[in-house]
């Protein structure tokens, strides 16, 4: 399952078992093509907020236990119906998709977090329903988790979104450190941008830390594969330290030493080293 796309999804999908592996192509292919409606192609707002609420009216037909689904809904609704999947996720998902529809600029952090919390949490919850592990603890540290994954790849593709005229970084930050929105990648702008990114990326990783014990609480497959995401997106930070934190020149990214690096931190990863 190809996860570059939709980047909230698990990035180590070969050690999910079996059985889980349908449920998780079918949410999978549910939250990528909403993405898409939102972002991809020419279409009009109009036409992208209709074809999301489109997907609204599936999902309710889905919770009202209706027949007669396209082959992507009928797919999500017995993933749904097997695994008892809670509906609530999908509907914050859509809630979040059209918002990138006509929101381009945030505040606030609080702002920001609130889009996190509909744009990348409900995909942590997913997976703590699908493996039984949807308590109150494990919840809130996938959040945070979660959160801190979307932050991290808001901050990874800034000159990506400016070409879209959308900025995830807080106003409210930009204007502190003295910013304008029009004219961030400006060379005279390096060192106040530099500044204003060693922020963001140490609250990042602080967040990413905030919720990292529940990868150390999980056994089995499930923890192993969110100690490779927690190290993954802190591994995506140093690469923003190391290209001093000039992502316009460079985008960063993990290549295979990169990966051999993480899977070797993931094994390593101790609660204790927190």
């Amino acid at each position: 399952m190809p996860v570059d796309h939709y980047e909230n999804f698990p990035v180590a999908s070969l050690l999910m078992p079996r059985r889980l592996r349908p449920a998780v192509e079918a949410i999978y292919a549910f939250a990528r093509s909403a993405d898409d409606i939102a972002d991809e192609g020419d279409a009009t707002p109009e036409q992208r907020l209709a074809a999301l609420g489109a997907y609204e009216e599936a999902l309710g037909r889905i919770e009202r236990g209706e027949d007669g689904h396209d082959p992507m809904f009928a797919r999500l609704a017995a993933a749904i119906a097997q695994h008892q999947l809670p509906l609530r996720p999908f509907y914050d998902l859509l809630s979040a998709f059209k918002q990138d529809v006509h929101v381009t600029r945030y505040p606030d952090y609080a702002s920001l977090l609130d889009y996190c919390a509909r744009s990348a949490n409900p995909v942590g919850l997913i997976m703590l329903h699908l493996y039984g592990a949807a308590d109150q603890a494990n919840v809130r540290d996938s959040d945070a988790i979660c959160s801190a994954l979307q932050i991290i790849n808001f901050l990874q593709d800034v000159a990506l979104d400016e070409h879209k005229e959308r900025i995830y970084l807080p106003m409210e930050d930009l204007t502190r450190y003295a910013l304008s929105p029009a004219h961030l990648a400006r060379p005279d702008n390096k060192a106040k941008w530099r500044a204003m990114m060693k922020f963001q990326v140490e609250r990042a990783r602080a967040l990413m830390l905030q919720g990292a014990p529940l990868a150390c609480r999980l056994k089995g497959r499930i923890g192993l594969e969110l100690r490779m995401v927690v190290q993954g997106g802190l591994r995506i930070l140093e690469a923003i330290e190391e290209v001093d934190y000039d992502v316009f020149l460079r985008r960063p990214t993990l290549k295979k030493r990169d990966w051999i690096k993480v899977f070797w931190r993931a094994l390593r990863m101790k609660r204790s080293s927190l």
